[in-house]
């Protein structure tokens, strides 16, 4: 088969016999607007200075991430595109080291959200600042929108103050139908316990040993540490408090979630309580 450039070639040759170029066309069944296309190179100078830019601010984001935070911004380019100038500027992300078997998982059924508002999880994070002093985090998010309602951030959380929050959270959202987390002391002590019970609220508590059950909790507190503890550096337990809020406000309204469909919690919300047909 005789391809377009080829054609070409032979139109321009018969041209110089002073053949127009509508006639040369005919003779080689070709196109006139094929036989004079002119391939337009694309500079992709200012993607992939803007990719630069998203990668340094975001270093443990991927390509697939990255993308989704372009096409916010309106950069008028495909998926394999920025895969092919991520993979040519050597922006991937190292390998992760392959994870250990998995423990079987528990037989029975382990109830999962279908709606926003329907189960929270929440659990405890720990780090530490430059001085030495422990921080203790507590997440707080629902387990359907991936929403983070709260990251408390202290030296010290015990139960009342852990009621005391979810009586905040659940003044500004609403009361939710389940609360997953695990064995802990804070979890299942009376001032909680009580809360729960006035309120109408089942706990759920995760098996011991098996954080698989309290999957949603443990993926946002992975991204919690990889994307923002890992970065940085606490002098103090309020400079802690301001970044680590400024974090989960990005996540709820900017940061773009694979299981989302590449929404935000937020945008997410919004649109499966106008569209049943989004949910997931």
């Amino acid at each position: 088969m005789v391809t377009v450039a080829a054609r070409r070639e032979v139109v321009a040759f018969i041209r110089t016999k002073k053949i127009s170029e509508r006639r040369a066309c005919r003779l080689v069944a070709l196109n006139r607007k094929s036989c004079r296309y002119q391939k337009r190179r694309r500079t992709d100078g200012a993607l992939i200075e803007r990719l630069r830019e998203l990668a340094m601010k975001h270093p443990r984001f991927g390509y697939r991430r990255i993308h989704a935070l372009l096409k916010r911004e309106d950069f008028k380019f495909n998926l394999k595109c920025v895969y092919r100038l991520w993979k040519q500027q050597k922006l991937s992300l190292p390998k992760r080291r392959p994870r250990k078997p998995r423990a079987k998982a528990t037989v029975g059924i382990i109830p999962q959200a279908t709606r926003a508002n329907q189960i929270w999880t929440y659990d405890f994070v720990f780090d530490q600042s430059l001085s030495g002093k422990s921080l203790k985090m507590l997440t707080l998010i629902d387990e359907y929108t991936r929403e983070c309602f709260a990251v408390e951030v202290g030296v010290s959380i015990k139960s009342e103050r852990v009621r005391q929050i979810l009586q905040r959270v659940c003044s500004e959202k609403g009361v939710p139908e389940i609360i997953r987390s695990d064995n802990g002391s804070e979890f299942i002590g009376k001032a909680v316990g009580n809360w729960f019970e006035k309120n109408g609220i089942k706990p759920l508590f995760i098996e011991p040993g098996k954080p698989w059950q309290n999957g949603k909790g443990e993926s946002f507190n992975g991204k919690l540490r990889d994307e923002c503890l890992s970065r940085e550096w606490f002098s103090s337990v309020r400079e802690a408090q301001v970044v680590i809020e400024n974090w989960r406000k990005f996540y709820n309204e900017e940061r773009p979630h694979s299981s989302l469909r590449y929404l935000t919690p937020v945008e997410f919300k919004s649109k499966t309580e106008n569209n049943k047909s989004l949910a997931i």
